[in-house]
């Protein structure tokens, strides 16, 4: 039997509370996603940063 596993690898990550009206991870991502790779931008609660990931799917 096969299973799909979503994976995600970080990319880079951002602290959250960059100044008001700054988006380095948006910034970050929509360059990432220009040269190709689909990035995204997601937060994590645990650390307070927004992490750039890329998805990709692992075949077990």
């Amino acid at each position: 039997m096969t299973t799909q596993v979503e994976a995600r690898t970080v990319l880079e990550r951002f602290p959250a509370g960059s100044p008001r009206g700054s988006w380095p991870a948006e910034e970050y991502a929509a360059d990432q996603r220009a040269q190709g790779i689909d990035a995204q931008v997601v937060m994590d609660l645990r650390t307070d940063q927004f992490l750039v990931v890329q998805d990709s799917s692992l075949t077990e």
